[in-house]
């Protein structure tokens, strides 16, 4: 008995994901028309594949944050690069990046993503005056990597271009 409610379970999920995919297929086409029957089946248009939401060996995509719609504003770094020189494995490393609204519109940051997840940046949520300055935080943890080091943190923000790369470099030194 709890075999066959098993199998019945599985049976509508089956038809559940059937059903989302092809409501989300046929929503995705605005008009759908239908070639006449005396002539030959269009070629079918299949869509270039995308991650399923039930696939669980498929890692999520991080999704881009939305452009800034609002007026634009241009930003000005003290220094867009830092080497940390020789750092240790495992240790903590950190460094504040300054910068300055050079613009004349408040400068909104939207997003600050590392390289990888051994950087780390941390930005202002807050709009920033024009004129005024202020830090993005970055903690580079190098874990087990070794010899030279080079990590990016790109920083979306209402600029133009709307991506700025800050650099960090470093010399992992093997724990002994």
């Amino acid at each position: 008995m709890k075999e066959n409610i098993k199998i019945a379970l599985l049976a509508i999920i089956a038809a559940g994901v059937v059903f989302m995919a092809i409501g989300q297929r046929t929503s995705s086409n605005a008009v759908q028309t239908f070639a006449p029957v005396a002539t030959a089946p269009a070629k079918p248009v299949i869509p270039p594949p995308t991650r399923s939401t039930f696939d669980p060996l498929t890692p999520p995509v991080q999704a881009e944050p939305a452009p800034y719609s609002g007026p634009t504003t241009t930003i000005g770094y003290k220094v867009d690069k830092h080497d940390f020189g020789k750092v240790m494995q495992d240790s903590e490393n950190k460094y504040v990046f300054k910068f300055t609204n050079t613009g004349k519109e408040p400068l909104v940051i939207t997003n600050a993503v590392g390289s990888c997840g051994c950087t780390v940046p941390d930005y202002p949520k807050h709009p920033i005056a024009p004129g005024a300055s202020s830090e993005i935080n970055i903690v580079y943890k190098p874990g087990k990597q070794e010899g030279m080091q080079s990590k990016t943190i790109t920083v979306t923000a209402n600029t133009e271009p709307s991506q700025t790369v800050l650099n960090i470099t470093a010399d992992v030194q093997v724990v002994k």
